[in-house]
C-alpha cells in the first residue's frame, strides 16, 4: 500500500560538491527536498522504494546498500543506498557490482544528507522511454506488495527552457513542464497517465516514466499532493512535491 510519495529533482548538481561554486544556486531546490523527504517519514513507511531514470543497459532493481558514485562527474565522492550521512560521505573508491544509475546516486545523497532512517532503502532504475502502460503496471506492482509502502521518485521537467539548456530552446517546454507541476503539485493520477511520452522525450524530460510509474502506484491511495519548488535553472525544469 502507498501511503506517500516525494518528487525531486534528480541533476547531479543537487550535491554541492559537484555542483562547486554553484552548489547556492540549488539551495532552494535542497531545502524543498529535505521537507519532502520529511513528509515521507512522517507517513512512517515500512520500505521506501527510489524510483528514477536510467540507461538501458543500468536500469533494474537496486537492493539496501548498492553502491554509487559521482566519479564520473569529476568528484571523488560515493554514496550508498540507505547508508548513513558517514559513508555517504567517504570517498572508498570503486565499488563491487553494478552501480546506481546516476538519479539514484542523488537519492542516496539526499537520503544521507537528511540522516533518512524512517525505513530501509531499495532502488527501481525505469528505462527512460519505458511506455506508459508498462510504468502503470510496474506502480501497481509497488503498490500490491505487503505494508505501508512510500516513494522517492526521480527526475527533471524539460532540459528545454533556454538557449542554453542542454536541449537548446523548445517552445512547448513550459506548457509541458507547467502541466506536469499542476498533476504532481495536485496528485493529479490521471493528467500524468496522460503524459505525452513522445512529447516528453523531444523535450528531454527525465521524469515522465518514473512518474508514471508513480501514478500507477498512486491509483487507489487516495492522496492530496502539495508543490514545494518549481524553477528552471540552467533551462532545465526541476519540481519538487510531496504526497501524503
Amino acid at each position: 500500500m502507498l501511503v506517500a510519495a516525494a518528487v525531486c529533482p534528480s541533476p547531479p548538481l543537487l550535491v554541492p560538491a559537484v555542483a562547486a561554486g554553484a552548489a547556492p544556486e540549488l539551495d532552494a531546490a535542497r531545502a524543498a527536498c529535505a521537507d519532502a523527504l520529511g513528509v515521507l517519514a512522517a507517513a512512517r513507511p515500512q520500505r521506501l522504494i527510489v524510483v528514477g531514470p536510467a540507461e538501458r543497459d543500468r536500469r533494474g532493481e537496486h537492493p539496501p546498500g548498492t553502491a554509487g558514485s559521482f566519479r564520473g562527474f569529476g568528484v571523488d565522492l560515493d554514496v550508498v543506498l540507505g547508508a548513513g550521512p558517514a559513508a555517504a560521505e567517504a570517498g572508498s573508491g570503486e565499488s563491487p557490482g553494478r552501480e546506481l544509475p546516476a538519479s539514484l546516486a542523488v537519492a542516496a545523497w539526499l537520503l544521507a544528507h537528511t540522516h533518512w532512517t524512517a525505513a530501509p532503502v531499495s532502488g527501481l532504475g525505469v528505462g527512460e522511454r519505458l511506455d506508459a502502460e508498462r510504468c502503470l503496471r510496474t506502480g501497481r506492482g509497488i503498490a500490491a506488495e505487503d505494508g505501508r509502502v512510500a516513494l522517492l521518485v526521480m527526475g527533471d521537467a524539460s532540459a528545454c527552457r533556454s538557449l542554453k539548456a542542454p536541449g537548446y530552446l523548445d517552445e512547448r517546454a513550459p506548457g509541458f513542464d507547467k502541466e506536469a507541476a499542476r498533476a504532481l503539485g495536485t496528485a493529479d493520477v490521471a493528467a500524468l497517465k496522460a503524459l505525452d511520452a513522445e512529447l516528453a522525450y523531444e523535450l528531454k524530460v527525465a521524469g515522465r516514466a518514473p512518474w508514471q510509474v508513480l501514478a500507477g502506484a498512486a491509483e487507489e491511495a487516495g492522496l492530496g499532493g502539495e508543490l514545494l519548488y518549481e524553477a528552471a535553472p540552467y533551462g532545465v525544469g526541476y519540481l519538487v512535491a510531496a504526497w501524503s
